[in-house]
């Protein structure tokens, strides 16, 4: 085994490894950009290195000074976790031509998964059910759509080299998809280098459903299957293992397929076998399709440690080192059923935009397995994912499971940043999820509900105005010798003013009015009915919902709730292109700005009909949060 490895990750999987490899006795090495100073993987590792700058391809993806460090401090082996270079196959020959071990597959097989056109004709080849599309080398506009045209729509545009949701667009008609294939394929010229895209048909009521293997180079099993149905632009949102509705015949064909794809490649490590599931009838043997394959260990994983009692981490480890496969096939057992949330800081109202800030309180339950790599006092910074933890829990069953995740997140408390926190206690309540009718467009038809931007209620108010104002108890709170001690507390949620009138009326007593409605709050222990806490000039309540209150300083108070006719940019990030110019007459949900952000890219739409004024941004420019884009005036 060896003795000191060096993780070439950052956040919650850098975090993940450290807390294996320590259990082992396996010393570790941190890298770090400038922004990840003082980050948690930093401080919990044995020792880290400085890469470079913040922007990935200054520090995470500089495979050379990855190698170097690990040289530098002795280590044996890196572990690449999930994203960055976990699947470059030039690096992993990097790693082993410096004498080093990649603790994952070899370059070969990564390669051989790497392009999702490839992959498929040597799945087919192996027997393997593969999706009906075009995955060839012809990426001229005209013959693709061509193809689209014969496959049948609805389509589904992809990265050959992609992964995460980046580079992926849903096509459901032909006139929608020129403009799909041109983003598709900068997205993914962004984020991978590569802008070949294959063509694939839409399942239009799809599962997705993915099977864990693992192998040592020779031989391999499977630990099961995880459903990640439940998804937002193709990206994961709650997974769950085992699949709903899974039966031993299905599970048996499925598995038996992800070991045949993983033998031949001669694969070693951790790897995912994804395929897309026809749900529209029930599984079937025959209603799987074989759609990529992640050559590392999954975000996901941990509700496959949570069904085996596996400890993958220490797999690939074992196996990196030389050991065989630790367990056979007829030894591994479902026991009970999982949930894994990922909790992000991200704008859920505003289409699920990446947020940033500093995290000012940051609380879990203890019965809920929590991977995170932050904790209170982190920065969210815009240049990496901005996932704040996941919150894994385990039950005997499907229902008591799934009761342990929604009580769970009612119990997580998170300020300082905008989460998708209340997004996923509604998801985990939605009917259709409870009852297991799960499938890839359920977030989509939902999303009204589960989207919406809550408003707060009294009560929520309330206790927002009292934790403002921070009234103690005890028995002398608000004493005075004549009339009731009453304050006027000017608060904003969402840029609304709002204006509460507070009157001590007794120890641990209040009575807030608010416009035409009143309420008397009672402190109980440390808080005034819901948990709240004051930080900086907001105050944040733990409610049914997690809201966030501005406190408005009374000499600014004209100032707060202010708009205009402005496009600003909802977050840090790169302007991709400009389609509007000055004196346009646009009509609203124009396309005006592609703004590219942590490798995605959003489109920032008209608000309205008007006249564009004035555009303040080029193609190219570097913008900060809320930067002026576009200003418009009316038609006149």
């Amino acid at each position: 085994m060896f003795t000191k490895i060096l993780i070439a990750n950052r956040g919650e999987i850098a975090c993940r490894v450290i807390q294996t490899a320590r259990a082992m006795g396996v010393r570790t090495v941190a890298v770090y950009s400038d922004a990840d100073a003082g980050a948690l993987h930093v401080r919990q590792a044995d020792e880290a290195v400085r890469l470079g700058p913040a922007p990935v391809a200054e520090s995470y993806l500089r495979g050379d000074l990855i190698v170097q460090a690990a040289l530098d401090t002795g280590a044996q082996a890196v572990h690449p976790g999930y994203g960055f270079l976990s699947e470059n196959p030039e690096f992993v020959e990097a790693v082993e031509a410096a004498g080093l071990v990649f603790i994952g597959p070899s370059a070969k097989a990564i390669r051989a998964m790497g392009l999702k056109d490839a992959a498929k004709a040597l799945m087919h080849e192996a027997g393997v059910p593969v999706v009906p599309g075009y995955h060839g080398e012809n990426q001229n506009p005209d013959f693709l759509a061509g193809e689209a045209d014969q496959i049948g729509y609805p389509v589904l545009i992809k990265a050959v080299a992609g992964g995460g949701g980046k580079g992926m667009r849903l096509v459901e008609d032909a006139k929608g998809f020129a403009e799909a294939l041109a983003s598709a394929q900068a997205e993914a010229r962004t984020a991978f280098g590569n802008a070949d895209v294959l063509i694939e048909k839409y399942i239009t009521s799809p599962r997705h459903i993915e099977v864990q293997v693992f192998g040592d180079g020779t031989d391999a099993v499977h630990l099961f299957e995880r459903d990640c149905s439940l998804q937002r632009r193709h990206q994961k949102v709650i997974e769950e293992a085992p699949a709903p509705g899974m039966t031993d015949a299905v599970r048996q064909a499925m598995g038996d397929a992800a070991v045949t794809a993983a033998r031949a490649i001669g694969y070693a490590g951790a790897g995912t076998i994804e395929f897309i599931v026809d749900g529209s009838d029930g599984l079937r043997t025959d209603g799987f399709w074989f759609m990529e394959m992640n050559t590392r260990l999954q975000v996901e994983h941990p509700v496959t440690e949570a069904i085996t009692g596996v400890d993958l981490v220490e797999w690939q480890l074992r196996v990196a080192a030389g050991e065989p496969l630790p367990t056979r096939q007829e030894d591994l057992r479902v026991n009970g059923h999982a949930f894994e949330a990922r909790l992000y800081a991200e704008d859920v109202p505003a289409g699920f935009l990446p947020a940033t800030g500093t995290i000012d309180h940051l609380v879990f339950p203890d019965v809920a397995r929590i991977d995170s790599g932050v904790e209170a006092g982190s920065e969210i910074s815009p240049w990496y994912d901005p996932m704040i933890a996941k919150v894994t829990v385990h039950g005997p069953d499907r229902a008591t499971a799934l009761r342990s995740l929604s009580s769970a997140l009612d119990a997580t408390q998170v300020a300082g940043t905008v989460t998708n926190l209340g997004f996923l206690r509604r998801l985990s309540r939605d009917p259709g999820f409870v009852a297991g009718d799960v499938d890839t467009g359920l977030i989509a038809r939902e999303e009204a509900v589960l989207c919406a931007a809550p408003d707060p209620a009294l009560r929520d108010i309330a206790v927002a105005a009292v934790t403002a104002a921070d009234i103690g108890g005890g028995p002398l709170t608000g004493f005075t010798l004549w009339q009731p001690l009453s304050r006027e507390i000017a608060l904003a949620h969402a840029g609304a003013p709002l204006t509460a009138w507070l009157t001590i009326t007794g120890p641990d007593r209040v009575a807030v009015a608010v416009a035409e409605d009143d309420i008397t709050l009672v402190r109980h222990g440390d808080h005034w009915g819901l948990p709240a806490i004051r930080h900086g000039s907001r105050v944040t309540v733990f409610g049914t919902e997690t809201l966030t209150f501005d406190i408005v300083d009374p000499l600014d108070r004209a100032g707060a709730g202010l708009g205009g006719d402005t496009v600003l940019a909802p977050m840090p990030g790169l302007v991709r292109d400009v389609a509007v110019a000055t004196g346009q007459t646009v009509a609203e949900g124009d396309r005006m700005i592609v703004l590219e952000a942590m490798k995605m890219e959003h489109v920032l739409r008209a608000p309205r009909d008007g006249v564009v004024a004035s555009v303040a941004v080029a193609a190219g420019d570097q913008v900060t949060a809320g930067a002026l884009m576009v200003a418009l005036e009316d038609v006149e």
